[in-house]
């Protein structure tokens, strides 16, 4: 189906082994080639200018050797590519995203604090690699909390709709993605509510504005740009959340039961020009209980 890879980024730590095991399933439903990446990162003193004569040999990393070890367990396998590469992780990997159809982390690896929620290797991959990222937590965010279902487990897709600004390529990839679990898609559109003025001595309060109004407004106008995706996928079952309020809390909180939760990433704005998550992506990234993918704006979008 897919003539891209799944990349999958492994580290040797049990983040990593848990995205790999998801990009495996990814690859599987694509029909397309799973290609493991191990970045080795360079020690501090690595003089960077010093270039190496070429990459890395792939059989002779101990991380790829131990991801051929546990696959050697698994039937079905798509076809499988091992890349060995030196350098820095939060460089390299996002430009892997140039030449795949979706590239695949653990929410945190080996480095950094035990606390953290999300690596920065993760971070930077979701905010400047060119495909979807998909990352993948940890079982459990919270003493308390159950582990989130895997894509298995049968629970909806879910993505985040900006009814005011809906993105094209976050509505295709959903739709495309439920596709190929099974067809069960949820889009949740919340709107701003209560709603916040501001107003100078002497000005007049703004007339009341009905909040069943808003809600409504929200849905013709999602019902709207949803309309050509149904079209295209005429399999996928859908189903229209609309919610007051923090749009993070209410994708974190479907995360619970999601397979995978979907959101976009900033288009570059004119004041703003480099690549940049905004605060509700970023949220979802960090409290999420389920995968979350980022998806980028469209070519020629995200200029």
């Amino acid at each position: 189906m897919s003539t891209q890879p799944v990349v999958a980024a492994v580290d040797g730590s049990e983040d990593s082994l848990r995205a790999l095991e998801w990009a495996l399933d990814a690859a599987r439903r694509r029909e397309a080639t799973l290609r493991i990446v191990h970045v080795r990162q360079l020690a501090p003193w690595t003089q960077p200018e010093v270039l190496a004569a070429g990459p890395p040999d792939p059989g002779e990393d101990p991380v790829l050797e131990q991801v051929r070890a546990h696959l050697a367990k698994q039937d079905a396998l798509p076809a499988v590519q091992y890349v060995a590469l030196e350098g820095a992780p939060g460089a390299l990997l996002p430009e892997l995203g140039a030449t795949s159809g979706l590239l695949v982390l653990g929410s945190r690896g080996r480095g950094g604090f035990a606390s953290l929620l999300l690596g920065s290797n993760s971070l930077a991959a979701a905010r400047d690699a060119e495909c979807p990222v998909v990352v993948v937590p940890r079982p459990a965010r919270g003493d308390d909390a159950p582990p989130a279902p895997s894509a298995a487990d049968g629970g909806p897709v879910v993505v985040g709709m900006n009814a005011d600004s809906p993105d094209d390529a976050t509505l295709g990839f959903a739709f495309a993605e439920a596709a190929l679990r099974g067809g069960r898609l949820r889009i949740v559109a919340a709107y701003p509510w209560p709603l916040q003025t501001w107003m100078l001595p002497g000005e007049m309060p703004p007339p009341d504005i009905d909040q069943d109004a808003v809600e409504h407004e929200t849905r013709v106008l999602a019902e709207g740009f949803l309309a050509p995706h149904r079209e295209r996928h005429a399999g996928v079952t859908t189903e229209v959340v609309v919610l007051p309020g923090d749009a993070a809390g209410h994708l974190v909180e479907a995360s619970r039961e999601a397979a995978l939760v979907i959101i976009g990433r900033h288009r570059r704005r004119l004041l703003a020009p480099a690549r940049m998550m905004g605060s509700v992506t970023q949220a979802v990234l960090l409290h999420a209980e389920s995968p979350v993918a980022v998806v980028p704006p469209a070519p020629g979008e995200d200029s």
